[in-house]
């Protein structure tokens, strides 16, 4: 990818390399107890609480009936239809990772 940019009278050509780093892939780290894993953000929720260990329990499997509520972070989420969320700001919760509950 390369931008030619017009400057007076003469053409200047700049490789954009340094677009590149700034899309770097962002994990979420989720936490059980003792138990820390990455996670890409967007990702169905249902399959992080799986690979944590935790079983939610499930009746519609549509959210609606709120029976697979779980905690993650301190924000209440309905397991079947969440998305894992994106990485906190706060550097302690990224090193910590949000937990399940």
């Amino acid at each position: 990818f390369v931008v030619a940019l017009a400057t007076g009278s003469a053409f200047t050509v700049s490789n954009s390399n340094s677009v590149r780093a700034s899309t770097e892939l962002q994990m979420t780290v989720l936490a059980r107890g003792a138990k820390k894993m990455n996670f890409k953000p967007g990702s169905p929720l249902k399959n992080a609480c799986a690979k944590l260990g935790v079983k939610p329990k499930y009746s519609c499997k549509k959210g609606d009936c709120g029976s697979c509520t779980i905690s993650v972070g301190g924000s209440r989420m309905k397991a079947c239809v969440g998305k894992v969320p994106p990485e906190p700001r706060l550097k302690s919760l990224q090193e910590k990772g949000l937990e399940i509950k």
